[in-house]
């Protein structure tokens, strides 16, 4: 009995193990395909451009071009679905001129779940509530009962009478189905999954995941409704595989139209991983974007703004660290230095006394007498170290002020973005999520505080600039600012001497750059070659021989 307790613990760990092993396996996987989407999109554009050279062959008939925009249509629907409806758009026209009334029910309601996909939901019922239901040919009664599930579906997402109205047509379309096949089996899970009947719903769908293959939409679903089965039976190991099985199907077959990643962002947020969670939550925005599915969008609107704000505060968390450790190396360095010219000076001081203890007292006295100037110009020294170390004080207090604004300033633009994420305003959130008027009169406040902190550094640099030029070429700007030109050459004189990043530091062209550069040595009163080092010169304490 002890024994067969033993293997029980041995077999349950293992499991374990072995469960948690391959987790990290599709994880490694997901991360490297979600960095390889473009080779997936890529792919998927060549099969499309296959299925559009057919269009080319000579004397197609209607019906032939109807099937190829078909086709066109299942290639784009969970890609792009701007391209999808304008092929079904295509097959509605082509079924009105043959006035044919099974072709022309069966590309309106095709057009009708596109519709309802795109967020347009009025136009897809209107086409829906056309439909005369008792003149349904029956076999386009399965395609009208799912199209209506679906587009409750869709609309589920603002509208709690649509969830219970898409269960009714589920169950609608169930009954049309043959028992036996494929389309049956799924909803039929998923209708377990929904009524909570979990451990059947586990069974059946674990079935059906061997039976299709890992290349099609149906798998992707599949997988999916195993994680959610696994998280209501919360084991989270056996959800995660699910849902990243899922995700891969979704990433290698470039379909848009997923929500697996987006619950596998949910987990890393929860578990505070928020690398995994925003990188993940961004590669779904960027899909629901590219496809334009617009359903997606209220859906992930209420955890995006979440999640991003969470990864941009531990983002600013870091880069407060960093700052603190690059003040703590730089003071150790100084220190550093400081010492070593120190015992360096020291030696010398102490090799120059052992040879003059030869000499004659003369030499001593005037020994002393250097010493005591050395002393002198010491104390100066430390005056001026004592002035910089309080310039530095200011400058620490103004760049805590400049983050701490920026900070309030980010709160205040999330709880805004919230508020219209909860109140549904998706279009007010999308046009101040593309509007770029925050971001100018945060750069033009940038660009003040930089020409103030940095005339505070060099009150005269804007005069010493102007000596190295001729006189017609001299720049006046306002005063307490600097100018474009004198922007690029403060940055030089800061030791940014890179054009790329002037460039980018300032939203300047690289080609602008390099003009004003070429333009102050073309008119410089010294050598070209000397110019910009004399820049870096500027301000610079000489020492005095």
């Amino acid at each position: 009995m002890k024994s067969f307790f033993i293997y029980i613990v041995l077999l349950w760990v293992t499991t374990g193990a072995s469960a948690k092993s391959e987790t990290d396996s599709l994880l490694v996987q997901l991360d490297r395909e979600i960095d390889n989407k473009s080779f997936y999109e890529r792919q998927k554009e060549r099969e499309i451009q296959d299925l559009k050279r057919m269009l080319d062959i000579p004397n197609l008939q209607p019906l032939q071009t109807y099937d190829i925009y078909s086709e066109l249509l299942h290639k784009y629907q969970k890609y792009i679905l701007d391209s999808a409806i304008s092929y079904a758009e295509k097959n509605v026209a082509i079924a009105e001129n043959l006035r044919h009334p099974t072709l022309i029910i069966e590309a309106n309601l095709q057009l009708s779940l596109l519709y309802s996909s795109a967020g347009l939901y009025i136009e897809s019922n209107r086409i829906l509530q056309s439909i005369h239901r008792p003149s349904l040919p029956k076999e386009l009664r399965p395609l009208y009962f799912e199209m209506y599930s679906k587009f409750h579906g869709h609309y589920a997402q603002s509208n709690d009478q649509s969830l219970r109205e898409n269960e009714q047509y589920r169950d609608s379309l169930l009954l049309e189905l043959d028992t036996a096949s494929m389309q049956y089996k799924i909803l039929l899970a998923i209708k377990l999954v929904y009524n909570w009947e979990i451990d059947e719903a586990e069974q059946q769908l674990l079935i059906l995941a061997d039976q299709l293959s890992e290349g099609s939409a149906d798998y992707a679903l599949i997988t999916y409704m195993l994680g959610l089965v696994y998280e209501k039976q919360q084991k989270p190991e056996q959800q995660k595989k699910y849902l990243m099985l899922s995700a891969l199907t979704d990433i290698r077959y470039a379909i848009k139209d997923h929500a697996a990643l987006q619950n596998l962002a949910l987990i890393h947020y929860a578990s505070g991983d928020m690398d995994r969670a925003y990188k993940y939550m961004k590669s779904v925005i960027d899909d629901i974007i590219f496809g334009n599915v617009r359903f997606r969008v209220i859906e992930l609107s209420q955890y995006y703004t979440i999640i991003n704000t969470s990864y941009l505060a531990k983002e600013i968390e870091q880069k407060t660290k960093l700052q603190h450790y690059l003040w703590l190396i730089s003071a150790l360095s100084l220190a550093v230095i400081i010492t070593g010219l120190y015992v360096y000076r020291q030696m010398r001081r102490l090799s120059k006394i052992k040879k003059e203890l030869y000499e004659t007292n003369r030499k001593l006295a005037e020994l002393n007498k250097n010493m005591k100037f050395t002393n002198q110009q010491l104390q100066k020294v430390n005056v001026q170290l004592l002035e910089a170390n309080q310039v530095k004080e200011e400058y620490i207090a103004h760049f805590f002020d400049i983050c701490s604004s920026y900070i309030d300033q980010l709160e205040n633009y999330r709880k805004t973005l919230n508020k219209k994420a909860t109140e549904h305003q998706v279009k007010d959130l999308f046009a101040m999520l593309k509007s770029t008027t925050l971001v100018d009169d945060e750069r033009r406040k940038l660009y003040t505080y930089f020409d103030t902190l940095f005339l505070g550094l060099f009150p005269t640099f804007v005069e010493e600039f102007n000596a190295l030029l001729v006189k017609e070429e001299h720049i006046v700007p306002k005063p307490g600012e600097l100018n474009t030109e004198l922007r690029i050459f403060a940055l030089i004189r800061l030791g940014i001497t890179d054009s790329v990043k002037i460039a980018g530091f300032l939203r300047y062209s690289l080609k602008t750059v390099y003009n004003y550069r070429t333009k102050a040595r073309t008119h410089a009163v010294v050598s070209r070659d000397d110019f910009e080092e004399m820049i870096m010169n500027i301000g610079r304490i000489q020492e005095k021989r």
